[in-house]
């Protein structure tokens, strides 16, 4: 996290907030096909935790085999659909300056050539979630940090175009992680045999296919919202807008390092209860991990709502203009969708995903045409967050709420009492907590320091008095006493 906000700063004052907000509607689809690579890999991690759920390590084999072949006609069609997009792009829809046109077509470019390879990746990101390597993902993830800070100040010191270099560069990074994944998956776990025509198994195909088609529906749904929105942006307002869009999903994504850390942890073993015929488990699996992944963002996300001027200030030194709206704004509906987040696994883990899917897809669609409506109508770039609060935040947290009563057997008041009312409890009193101090002192590093320890510690103890139940105390107290001691150790070593 980090190191990656220090890459932002050095790209954002070395490219300058146009041509930031360039590479983020056209290379920002590279971000959104991470999106589409993570949620497909959900697919093929379920039927491999659920087969291993079962103890069937064949069936493994095959799952994995089917899922190299369908990725492969995904990636094709993928790459097509961007090509055909391209076209389009570049003549009317986006608002590109004339002079940059030839850098973005290249960075564009880029995200093409990338694109086959990181879908085709999808299987063996599968197989090390269904795994649960934490340790593979930790060491990959800040090796995958380090060569984007080598990116940005490769940038910095660059005497050619600095957006040509550094989108051709990004674009490098997929294939680097890919390759080494792949060579890990081949020597360390059995299934990862590639022999297709050997271990085919028609009914598996066909329903993975079927699962795997509503979920593409469904992703690339939420990926054409959460980018067409930024297009939709740059047509009313420009590129400096998308800089500021680009500095939102930044800092959230950053902040949110902790909770999706956890949520690549606990997918997995979500899908091997259901497989393993324990509901139960499943559930209470779920609703624990629904009110840890809003408590380990909030922790990071409420101290930066408190004082998000001052903090981009000092992180950035040139701030765009809406980017502290827009960071306040992305960070609230991150924390209403996480709280329901994992109910969407679960609802895969049973495997009844066509309703749901169509439900989702329809209300990803109705957050491009209120937005451009909103704008067509002279409403502010405000509007677009607050119709992505209202969509991708309240209504899909609802209907995750539904689906998961109706196929899951969840209860609506487990939820309430074990999620939503610890949760909110914790948010009010630390927010309470840090904003108190703008009452009474000036913007300054004095008001930060205060604020953000207020908002921790009063964050921690109300968790620990009000939010978790005694069973989750007790096992937090095991972990202090197994970790303490064992650093104190290693100290004296």
């Amino acid at each position: 996290m980090f190191i990656s906000l220090l890459t932002t700063r050095l790209i954002l004052n070395s490219l300058g907030a146009s041509d930031f907000g360039i590479f983020n509607i056209v290379g920002g689809a590279i971000a959104m096909l991470g999106f589409l690579n993570a949620a497909m890999a959900g697919v093929t991690q379920r039927f491999l935790s659920y087969s291993e759920g079962e103890g069937d390590k064949e069936k493994q084999k095959t799952i994995f085999n089917i899922s190299i072949v369908l990725h492969a006609a995904i990636a094709a069609t993928a790459g097509i659909a961007l090509i055909v997009m391209g076209y389009f792009f570049f003549r009317g829809i986006l608002n590109i300056p004339p002079e940059r046109m030839t850098a973005a077509k290249v960075v564009y470019g880029c995200l093409v050539a990338s694109t086959l390879f990181t879908v085709m990746s999808v299987p063996y990101n599968a197989l090390i979630n269904a795994h649960e390597n934490m340790r593979y993902w930790a060491i990959i993830g800040v090796f995958e940090s380090l060569l984007k800070l080598s990116v940005a100040v490769a940038v910095v010191y660059s005497s050619a175009d600095k957006l040509i270099v550094y989108g051709i560069l990004m674009a490098c990074i997929p294939f680097v992680v890919r390759i080494i994944l792949r060579i890990y998956c081949h020597r360390h776990y059995e299934e990862c045999v590639f022999a297709p025509f050997r271990y085919f198994n028609k009914s598996t195909a066909k329903e993975m296919t079927s699962f795997a088609g509503w979920n593409f529906i469904f992703s690339a749904t939420s990926m054409i919202s959460f980018y067409g929105n930024g297009v939709v942006l740059n047509h009313f307002f420009g590129t400096l807008l998308n800089a500021a869009q680009g500095i939102a999903g930044d800092v959230n994504g950053k902040l949110n390092v902790f909770a999706s850390g956890m949520l690549t942890s606990i997918n997995p073993v979500i899908t091997k209860s259901e497989g393993a015929g324990n509901r139960e488990r499943m559930i209470k699996t779920t609703l624990t991990g629904c009110k840890w992944s809003f408590l380990l963002f909030a922790i990071v996300a409420i101290p930066m709502l408190v004082e998000t001027p001052y903090v981009l200030r000092i992180w950035l030194k040139n701030v765009p203009d809406w980017a502290v709206v827009f960071v306040r704004l992305q960070l609230v509906a991150t924390m209403i969708s996480s709280t329901t987040g994992l109910l969407g696994t679960s609802i895969f883990a049973v495997g009844k995903v066509k309703q749901y899917c169509k439900t989702m897809s329809l209300v990803n669609f109705l957050s491009i045409v209120l937005t451009y409506a909103a704008f067509a109508m002279g409403g502010s770039p405000v509007f677009m967050y607050v119709i992505f609060i209202a969509i991708q935040g309240i209504a899909q947290s609802i209907i995750r709420l539904y689906y998961a009563k109706k196929d899951c057997s969840l209860h609506i008041t487990d939820h309430l009492r074990h999620v939503m009312v610890p949760c909110l409890t914790v948010s009010v009193v630390s927010i309470a907590a840090g904003v108190s101090f703008h009452l009474y002192l000036s913007e300054g590093v004095t008001r930060m320091l205060l604020a953000l320890t207020a908002v921790v510690v009063s964050f921690v103890l109300t968790l620990w008095a009000l939010g978790v139940s005694e069973k989750e105390r007790e096992a937090l107290r095991n972990v202090a006493t197994k970790i303490i001691p064992d650093r104190i150790a290693g100290l004296r070593k």
